[in-house]
């Protein structure tokens, strides 16, 4: 087994397709397969913020869903639309009103298709990937040690939203704790969530998301090789969006 985990791609369709290219694959129909039968996962956050969230969702339900060519774990803005999608009461901000803006502008049964695969991609997914053929496990905002073999309350809202404290930086961005630091597990805990200017690894743990939707670029690591390829934004630059940790 080869897996490419992809990065939070967050509408970002354009560079999707560059980034499958770059790491080979070939279009075949409306998805994309690599002549070595390598798997692609999308670690979450395929929505929100960027110009294309719903081709994004088409293409990701065809590769997982209809094909069984991919794989794919729900991110917290996946999660939020599943919910908007159920008619729950949540916030139409942080992103989520460009893809409902685009929800919004398909008519009535376009919408329900694009409703339904959705619900089904998130219904289907697991909360997080043990893939032990590769020895990886992959997560949206990554996983304690003591987590892995658990999916309750605690643990999904850990893989969700991240080791969340509660406080927000000066520009109102949730402050989380530095759980890689603590992690001494001997398989590879690939996320993203946090966005990060280069692909940081702490420990066994690596964090993909490099920011393509605030202009940096998208990632994907590729194993068993242990390889990070990315591909340019074509998205406006925003440096405050990125974190920075201590060296």
């Amino acid at each position: 087994m080869k897996i490419d985990v992809i990065g939070d791609v967050h509408g970002c369709m354009d560079e999707l397709h560059e980034l499958f290219k770059t790491l080979g694959y070939r279009k075949q129909g409306s998805i994309y397969i690599h002549p070595d039968a390598r798997i692609p996962v999308f670690l979450g956050d395929i929505t929100d913020r960027g110009p294309a969230s719903l081709q994004v969702i088409r293409l990701v339900y065809d590769m997982v869903v209809v094909n069984n060519k991919a794989q794919y774990v729900p991110g917290n803005h996946c999660n939020k639309l599943y919910r908007y999608f159920l008619g729950n009461n949540v916030q139409v901000r942080h992103g989520l009103e460009t893809t409902v803006a685009e929800y919004n502008t398909l008519d009535t049964k376009e919408q329900e298709i694009v409703k339904d695969e959705f619900m089904t991609l998130v219904e289907q997914s697991p909360l997080y990937l043990q893939l032990p053929e590769v020895q990886a496990i992959v997560a949206h905002a990554g996983i304690k040690e003591s987590y892995i073999g658990r999916t309750d309350k605690k643990v999904k809202s850990f893989v969700l939203y991240g080791d969340v404290t509660g406080n927000v930086d000066k520009y109102g961005r949730p402050i989380r704790g530095d759980w890689a630091q603590d992690y001494h597990g001997s398989r590879w805990i690939v996320y993203g969530h946090t966005p990060v200017k280069t692909p940081r690894i702490v420990n066994k743990t690596i964090n993909i998301d490099t920011g393509c939707v605030f202009g940096n670029a998208l990632s994907a690591f590729r194993l068993p090789e242990e390889k990070i390829i990315g591909v340019p934004s074509k998205q406006a630059y925003a440096p405050d969006k990125f974190r920075s940790f201590p060296s």
